[in-house]
């Protein structure tokens, strides 16, 4: 069990940056997998960038270039570094931690932080 705690969305400029964290209530050592997801209105959740505990980074093509996802296994935190934002980047993001079992993966998620991207 791991409770995640997203920080740092808010209104931004087309061609800003924000900065994103995620804290989890207990180490993320162990973590297979700690990334971050966004949804928009009306669309599926997507996957946008995630880290595995091997140091392994995915981007979604949407977003390579732009944003940069890091994991911090002392403080538990993970954090997505975006630039060169645009306003399709518009959604709520959330924070996901997955660790994969016997019986499969697990996840575990964030309530979510806004990003909005406008003029």
């Amino acid at each position: 069990q791991v409770q995640l705690v997203e920080s740092g969305g808010g209104l931004v400029q087309p061609g800003g940056s924000l900065r994103l964290s995620c804290a989890a209530s207990r180490s993320i050592a162990s973590i297979d997998r700690m990334g971050w997801y966004r949804q928009a209105p009306g669309q599926e959740r997507e996957l946008v960038a995630r880290t595995s505990s091997d140091g392994n980074t995915n981007y979604a093509d949407s977003v390579k270039g732009r944003f940069t996802i890091s994991r911090d296994n002392t403080k538990n935190t993970v954090e997505l570094q975006m630039t060169g934002l645009k306003p399709e980047d518009t959604a709520m993001y959330y924070c996901n931690a997955a660790t994969s079992s016997w019986s499969g993966w697990h996840d575990w998620w964030g309530q979510g932080t806004q990003v909005t991207v406008s003029q």
